[in-house]
C-alpha cells in the first residue's frame, strides 16, 4: 500500500498482491474517504490523518510526503557541441550529427542516448568510448549489454569502426573471458541481459528475500570493468526485474555508463527511474522518493514533464528524431541482423542430405546440370524455409521494439508458413498476400495507411513486391528475400517512394552460418548489374545455380 500525502489530502493506492483484502478493509474503515474511479485510488481529507498515519506501522505502508516545492526555472538549452577534432574511425566516417552525439556523450560521461531508431546510436556510443580512450580516459574494457538478437551485430559494429577486439560471450568463455582481457587480446565483452546472472552473479537471496539490489553478490571479475554500454535499455523499466536489478549492480561504480533506447519512457515517468539509478543520476531529480512523488504521482501517474524533460536534457539525455536530422541522412539505408536460429540441428541435417546430393551429381554434363537445376531449386528452397522458421524468435524481438517504440513495420516473406507463424504471434496483424482476394488487400492496404492501430503489415514478395503504396511506415524487415537485388528494392520501395516523409530504414535478417548469408551475398555482388539491367531475373537465378556448390565450402 502507497499514501502520497499533500497539504489537503491524502492519495492511497493499493496494489493487488496478498495484501489487498486485509489493506482494502483497512481504507474502507477510515471515517472519511471516497473512491476516485479515474486515477483508481483512494482519497482522505487531511483531517483524518492520524488515522491515515497509523497504517503506515500497523499495515507497512509506504509513505511519500509532497513538500511545497519551487518550481525550477526552465532555461533555453544550448544546440549539441560538436567535435573539435577529426574523429579517425577504422572505416567511414559518422554524419554531422552523429559526431554532436559523440561530443555530448564525452561531456556526460553517463548518460542516455535517446535518438530516434535507425540513426546509429550503436555507432557514437562505440566512438564515444574509442575517443575517450583516446584521450587519456580509461574506458577498457567495455561490456555491452544486449537484446539476444543483436550481440553478433555488436561485435560486427566494433570491428567495423575500431581497431578494438570484441568477443560475445558465451559457454566457452564462461570462466575464462577475463584472461583474454589480461593477456591484451579483447577489449570489449558482449551479453545478453538473460546471461547476466550465468556470467557475473556469484550470489543472489532465494526469492522473496531480497531487500534491494545491493544483496546481489556478484564476481569479482565484474570489476574490471571500466565502461558498460545498456542497450535497449527501456528493458530495465522495472526495478523488480532480475535483469534491472543485475545491469545496476553490473554499472554501480563504472566511470562510464552508456544506455541506449529510442523509447526510454514506455508507459509513465515511472519508467525512467531505474535506468536513472542505473547512471547514477537520481540525486539529481530528488532522489528516490523526491523522483517518485514530484514526476510520478508516487509512481502511478505524470507530472511536472517540462520540468523533468529540461532536467533531463540539462544532465543526462540527448535526442534526435529522423525530421531533425534528415539533411545528413542518406534516403534509404540498410542493415542485416545475424541470427542464431533456433532451428540448427534440422537446418545442419538437410544441409548435409543437400551436399551428398550435389556431391552425386554428374555436373560436368552441361544438359544434365541443366535439368537438375528446377531441383536444386526446390532444395535450396527447403533450407531457406528452415532457416526462417528458425529466424522468428529474434524477429519477434525486433518486431516488438519497432511496435513499442510507436512505428509501423512491413515485413515480407515468402512462405505462407512463415506468414501463418507471424500472424499467429501478431493476431491484429493485416496482410498481402496472394491468398487474399483483390478486396481484402485494398482494404488491408487502407487500414495500414490510414488506421494508426495498425501498426503491422505481413506481405508475400511476390503479391506484394509492386503495385502497392505503403508509405504510413519508414521501416522494412525481411525474413526471407526475393532471389534477386531488383526484386530487393522493388519491395523496399513499397514504403521508399512519393507520400514518404521520412528515411527508409530496411532491415535483413539472415540465419548466421546458414545459406542466407551466402544468398545475401550473392544478391549484394549483383546490385550494379541490377541497378542499370532491365530484365535481369533470369540471369540471376542461372547464377545461383552455377555457384551453387560454392555456398557450401
Amino acid at each position: 500500500m502507497q499514501i502520497i500525502q499533500y497539504q489537503k489530502e491524502f492519495h492511497i493506492r493499493i496494489p493487488f498482491n496478498n495484501w489487498r483484502e486485509r489493506n482494502l478493509k483497512a481504507i474502507k474503515a477510515l471515517s472519511n474517504r471516497r473512491f476516485d474511479p479515474v486515477k483508481k485510488m483512494w482519497v482522505a481529507p487531511i483531517q483524518v490523518s492520524d488515522e491515515v498515519l497509523e497504517l503506515v506501522k500497523t499495515h507497512r505502508a509506504e509513505l511519500l510526503v509532497v513538500e511545497k516545492q519551487n518550481a525550477i526555472k526552465i532555461e533555453e538549452l544550448p544546440p549539441l557541441p560538436s567535435l573539435d577534432f577529426d574523429l579517425q574511425l577504422k572505416q567511414g566516417s559518422l554524419r554531422p550529427y552523429q559526431g554532436n552525439g559523440v561530443a555530448r556523450g564525452l561531456q556526460l560521461k553517463r548518460f542516455i542516448n535517446g535518438d530516434e531508431q535507425g540513426l546509429g546510436k550503436t555507432v557514437q556510443s562505440i566512438s564515444t568510448l574509442y575517443v575517450a580512450d583516446k584521450q587519456g580516459e580509461e574506458t577498457f574494457p567495455c561490456l555491452v549489454i544486449c537484446p539476444s538478437s543483436t550481440k553478433i551485430n555488436w561485435q560486427r559494429e566494433w570491428h567495423q569502426w575500431t581497431d578494438k577486439k570484441a568477443v560475445v560471450l558465451d559457454d566457452k568463455n564462461k570462466n575464462t573471458w577475463h584472461r583474454f582481457y589480461e593477456m591484451g587480446m579483447v577489449d570489449v565483452f558482449i551479453t545478453n541481459y538473460e546471461s547476466l546472472k550465468k556470467f557475473f552473479v556469484d550470489y543472489m537471496p532465494p526469492k522473496g528475500q531480497m531487500r534491494n539490489s545491493m544483496d546481489i553478490k556478484l564476481n569479482k571479475r565484474a570489476d574490471l570493468f571500466k565502461s558498460v554500454i545498456i542497450d535497449e535499455s527501456h528493458r530495465c523499466k522495472d526495478t523488480k526485474t532480475q535483469q534491472t536489478k543485475f545491469a545496476l549492480r553490473i554499472s554501480q561504480n563504472k566511470h562510464w555508463r552508456i544506455l541506449l533506447t529510442g523509447t526510454p519512457v514506455v508507459n509513465k515517468p515511472i519508467d525512467l527511474f531505474p535506468q536513472l539509478a542505473i547512471m547514477g543520476h537520481l540525486n539529481k531529480f530528488g532522489g528516490p522518493k523526491g523522483y517518485k512523488v514530484r514526476y510520478c504521482e508516487g509512481g502511478y501517474g505524470a507530472s511536472n514533464l517540462k520540468e523533468l524533460n529540461f532536467l533531463l536534457n540539462k544532465y543526462c539525455f540527448f535526442r534526435r528524431e529522423k525530421v531533425d536530422v534528415a539533411k545528413d541522412l542518406p534516403e534509404k539505408q540498410r542493415q542485416t541482423i545475424l541470427c542464431d536460429i533456433t532451428t540448427r540441428n534440422e537446418y545442419n541435417r538437410a544441409k548435409n542430405q543437400f551436399v551428398k546430393y550435389l556431391e552425386e551429381q554428374g555436373w560436368d554434363d552441361k544438359e544434365i546440370a541443366k535439368k537438375l537445376r528446377g531441383e536444386i531449386m526446390v532444395k535450396m528452397g527447403e533450407l531457406k524455409r528452415i532457416s526462417a522458421l528458425g529466424k522468428l524468435a529474434e524477429v519477434k524481438e525486433f518486431v516488438n521494439e519497432v511496435m513499442d517504440s510507436g512505428q509501423k513495420l512491413i515485413v515480407f516473406c515468402s512462405l505462407h508458413s512463415i506468414v501463418d507463424a507471424m500472424l499467429q504471434e501478431y493476431p491484429n496483424a493485416v496482410t498481402v498476400t496472394g491468398r487474399d482476394s483483390m478486396d481484402v488487400k485494398q482494404a488491408n492496404i487502407d487500414a495500414f495507411q490510414k488506421n494508426p492501430d495498425v501498426k503491422l503489415i505481413v506481405c508475400n514478395i511476390k503479391a506484394a513486391g509492386v503495385g502497392i503504396t505503403l508509405t504510413a511506415s519508414s521501416r522494412v524487415a525481411f525474413i526471407e528475400y526475393p532471389w534477386t537485388y531488383a526484386d530487393c528494392v522493388q519491395c523496399e520501395d513499397r514504403a521508399h517512394r512519393i507520400g514518404q516523409k521520412n528515411n527508409v530504414m530496411c532491415t535483413y535478417f539472415l540465419g548466421e552460418n546458414t545459406i542466407d548469408e551466402k544468398l545475401f551475398e550473392m544478391i549484394q555482388s549483383k546490385a550494379a548489374t541490377a541497378n542499370t539491367i532491365t530484365g535481369a531475373t533470369d540471369e540471376m537465378k542461372t547464377d545461383f545455380i552455377n555457384n551453387v556448390k560454392d555456398l557450401f565450402k
